[in-house]
């Protein structure tokens, strides 16, 4: 196994082994995509497709109004040259065996770099190589498992991730890194308290019962909720700039950031039935990054289940009323009072946040928030023919803005806006038509395409959001699994790991 023996990854003796070996596979992607394209014309494989156009892409350097390097990235995207999309990069194994499994929590994107959190490590590959393990640029081992990470970069590329305090069964989640996507270098990392699970603080008892913390950015702050309380810490020093405590039976669980910090709290009631949905409250509450104060507390009504923070600023939360998803979609005002109320109504319209192990608060790959809207995506219609439509919701109002159908035979989903458009991937059937990279302009009501393309066969289930992370970043657009898994017995599995797609236009380095 190109990994190395769990929980280790990337162990010299495995690399050492292979080192021949990936240096006959290692190709250049260019080199042979003509080779690849005219096999795809007659398989269903790598398609290309759309009007050509001349000359280089521009991709997603400039940057929202007033932003500075310490603040969290909002780049944004600019129609590329050509739309016909190529094969930008590729990370891929071909020897997991039966019974192995590695996760793989955390992907970000630069111009340059596609950085992977696998296990206990980070990599960094370049971007227009058609990689695998032993290509990377630069790898940043941490000292146990990756436990924690933000989608969050800075707009001079560093992001954060948290690690267990060692590669032993239930070791602690209690170190916090800030690191460099360019060039891998950690800039900091230091540990941080942690509590034990339920409604009473103090040191855990063992790994598995203690409270899981959260990682996310905002202006110059990197913020770490523990279950007993929140560390901020600079992103200069690393050092701890301010800290809270969890009063009383609720605890700080989870934290959104960006272009503000909310804090997401969870309380249990002592006094409410067993098994009662009243036993658990959530809380969200606006804290100054530069000092920690409490600027107001929004206490969700009992009964729901579960609350997360797709945005931060403007403050929009999704909450869970029934057994099953997101049912409504709540906008506060600058006081942290109800704007607007949206109703998914029972599943016509679909919000979807992480709910993997890693506690990402505000990890709503679905829900694109900007423009003084919220976009959702509708629920798949249709039998033998899918189609949906991409809405958005007034903030102010609650009442539906602009409308945008996918078609018959493909689906629409939202993945973040750039500017005041929203960026949407159309995923077709069968690959009868290609898929792509869309931007949607509310106030014209218009679809503008940026990147067709079609993915492999074998990387169909890589559009699949809750198991994959897609990430659009200068003028291309990623999709990485967040686990992979050997196959269950015979011979050892090939799969993707990372697809990347740029523009035909892009000009190759050499």
């Amino acid at each position: 196994m190109s990994f190395g023996p769990p929980p280790s990854m990337y162990t010299q003796s495995a690399l050492a082994a292979e080192t021949d070996e990936k240096n006959r596979r290692r190709k250049w992607l260019l080199g042979v995509l003509v080779v690849v394209l005219v096999a795809a014309l007659g398989t269903g494989g790598w398609l290309l497709w759309g009007g050509g156009g001349a000359g280089s892409t521009t991709s997603g350097k400039p940057l929202a109004t007033g932003q500075g390097p310490l603040d969290v990235r909002e780049t944004v995207e600019k129609k590329p040259a050509s739309a016909t999309g190529k094969m930008a990069f590729r990370f891929s194994v071909d020897d997991l065996s039966p019974g192995e499994e590695y996760r793989m929590p955390g992907m970000w994107a630069t111009d340059k770099i596609l950085a992977k959190g696998i296990n206990k490590t980070v990599i960094g590959l370049r971007i227009g190589t058609d990689a695998v393990p032993g290509d990377e640029k630069w790898k940043l081992p941490l000292g146990g498992p990756i436990c924690g990470y933000t989608r969050h970069v800075t707009n001079d590329n560093r992001t954060a991730v948290l690690y267990r305090a060692n590669d032993r069964g239930g070791a602690y989640c209690n170190h916090v890194a800030f690191f460099d996507l360019d060039d891998g270098r950690e800039v900091w990392s230091t540990d941080f308290p942690y509590s034990r699970f339920g409604d009473a603080k103090g040191l855990a008892t063992g790994g598995e019962d203690q409270d899981t913390p959260s990682v996310t950015l905002v202006h110059g702050t990197v913020v770490v909720t523990w279950g007993g309380g929140t560390d901020a810490y600079s992103m200069k020093t690393g050092e701890r700039i301010w800290e809270t405590t969890s009063t009383g039976s609720c605890q700080d669980m989870g934290a959104a950031g960006g272009g503000a910090l909310l804090v997401r709290q969870q309380c249990w009631h002592d006094g409410a039935a067993l098994g009662s949905t009243d036993a658990t409250t959530y809380k969200a509450r606006k804290v100054d990054p530069k000092t920690g104060k409490v600027l107001w507390t929004y206490s969700a009504a009992k009964g729901i289940r579960d609350l997360n923070i797709p945005s931060a600023e403007p403050p929009v939360l999704a909450v869970q009323a029934g057994e099953i998803g997101i049912s409504e979609m709540l906008s506060l005002n600058a006081d942290g009072k109800t704007r607007a109320v949206i109703r998914l109504q029972n599943g016509t319209y679909v919000g979807e946040c992480s709910f993997d192990d890693f506690l990402t608060t505000d990890d709503c790959p679905t829900i694109a928030v900007g423009d003084d809207q919220v976009f959702l995506r509708s629920k798949d219609s249709g039998e033998l023919i899918n189609s949906n439509w991409v809405i958005g919701f007034d903030l102010a109002t609650g009442h539906t803005t602009k409308k945008f159908d996918s078609g018959p035979g493909s689906l629409l989903y939202p993945v973040r806006m750039s500017g005041d458009k929203l960026l949407a991937v159309r995923v077709t059937d069968q690959h009868v038509m290609p898929s792509g990279l869309v931007s949607l302009d509310p106030k014209a009501a218009t679809e503008t395409p940026y990147l067709y393309f079609d993915l492999p066969d074998e990387a169909d289930l890589m559009t699949m959001t809750d198991y994959n992370d897609i990430v659009v970043q200068d003028g291309r657009i990623f999709f990485g699994v967040k686990k992979v898994d050997g196959p269950a017995k015979g011979r050892p599995k090939w799969v993707y790991l990372v697809l990347g797609i740029e523009s035909m236009a892009v000009k190759q380095s050499t």
